[in-house]
């Protein structure tokens, strides 16, 4: 049985490689694949570089604001050190909501939809479920929005109303399904997810290694230690600074731009590390890829930050996996439950530094083991965690939404 997709989202990677909501694309294209009818609604951004289908996915998006200063909503730009809500973005949302209801409403009318997705129950979910409240709805969690509805009323009744409609949840961990079920969510609804990784990006590439190296300042003896996502406080690149002052022979290349940047930038000075720290800003996908089949270890020190917010599961961990380079990470949100302690990671505490340089350095000083649990790794990401294994368990998502909505009716 194909389906007519009619995917609602609040990001989507604006051109090939951007490192904005990157596991939309393969979620969409994935599905796709499958032989199933996608259109993806989405809001506006001058950034967008989209033809009107590629890939087997119709593109549909909105414009909302009608002043730039009011063009935040989406796109990681409505969150502040994503911890809380920008001002303007409180602004734009009734605009973006009733633009994004009305383009959803109208997609799903004229391509006959069967089935609607809404990602982040706020606000896709909840837009995708007043667009078209006769269709079977799906509602995949990413962790944001979860945090959100557990700290705003307003996003909190809308993720209520959202879930009481839904046939069936994603959750891409089962922290944040267990988060769910506590605002509102079905259990018998609900299920977990994993995101999928691109293994023919994410790979060992042993041809390019020595030139990125050698464009970062490292020499074949230098430890790489490679780092990438959002410079926001869940990340907890702040305690990997901290190991790196421990750690001699080491330098860390991060990618990734966030509000946190001049604050980490300072702290590298104060541990006296900041000639072996390199920020390089925002990269594409292709430029992650890169770096991490060029690090000798990979560092996601994820943690649940002050305010409660943390990651579902990182895409970052998924992509180190597949790299085959060797992962030092914690447990934090999904990511324990993808990988196992010093076979296909080495798995430390949130915050612990001491336990991060004793990692470092012991992979530091062990090729074979870093070669080990690299090789493990990517036997993990190609056995369990490809993008068509990912489009198999949402298809049977849209048939257990068929289900509940034939047996409401």
């Amino acid at each position: 049985m194909s389906f007519v997709v009619v995917m609602v989202t609040s990001s989507y990677p604006r051109f090939p490689g951007d490192s904005v909501g990157t596991f939309m694309e393969p979620i969409a294209t994935s599905v796709a694949a499958r032989g199933h009818e996608v259109h993806v609604v989405a809001p506006w951004h001058p950034a967008i570089e989209r033809p009107a289908v590629e890939r087997g996915v119709h593109f549909h998006f909105y414009k909302y604001a009608p002043l730039r200063s009011l063009n935040v909503f989406g796109y990681a730009a409505a969150m502040h050190a994503d911890v809380k809500l920008r001002g303007a973005a409180y602004a734009a949302a009734p605009l973006a909501l009733t633009a994004g209801w009305w383009t959803a409403r109208r997609v799903a009318r004229r391509h006959k939809a069967s089935v609607m997705h809404g990602h982040w129950v706020v606000p896709g979910g909840i837009t995708a479920a007043m667009a078209a409240p006769a269709l079977p709805l799906v509602i995949s969690l990413h962790g944001s929005d979860v945090y959100v509805a557990e700290r705003l009323a307003p996003a909190r009744v809308a993720a209520r109303t959202a879930f009481h409609r839904a046939g069936f949840v994603t959750a891409c961990s089962a922290d944040l399904a267990e988060r769910a079920i506590g605002l509102g969510a079905d259990a018998a609804r609900i299920g977990v997810v994993p995101y999928g990784v691109d293994t023919d990006r994410f790979r060992p590439a042993p041809q390019a290694r020595l030139a990125h190296r050698e464009q970062l300042g490292a020499t074949e003896q230098t430890l790489l230690i490679a780092a990438a996502g959002r410079l926001v406080r869940k990340k907890g690149f702040e305690y990997l600074i901290d190991a790196l002052a421990a750690v001699p022979e080491a330098l860390l290349a991060i990618a990734g731009e966030g509000s946190l940047r001049q604050e980490l930038e300072q702290r590298a000075r104060d541990r006296l590390v900041i000639e072996r720290v390199r920020f390089l800003g925002n990269r594409t996908q292709d430029d992650v890829a890169a770096l991490f089949a060029a690090a000798n270890v990979i560092v996601t020190p994820s943690v649940r930050d002050d305010s409660g917010n943390v990651d579902g599961l990182p895409n970052v961990v998924m992509e180190a996996l597949a790299s085959g380079t060797a992962l030092v990470t914690t447990a934090a949100g999904g990511i324990g439950a993808v990988v196992e302690d010093n076979v296909t990671a080495a798995v430390v505490a949130e915050r612990d530094v001491k336990a991060l340089v004793s990692a470092l350095r012991r992979l530091g000083s062990d090729p074979g083991a870093r070669d080990r649990m690299g090789l493990a790794a990517r036997e993990l990401v190609e056995r369990r965690f490809g993008w068509a294994q990912t489009a198999l368990e949402f298809e049977e998502a849209y048939r257990r939404a068929l289900a509940f909505s034939s047996v409401r009716r």
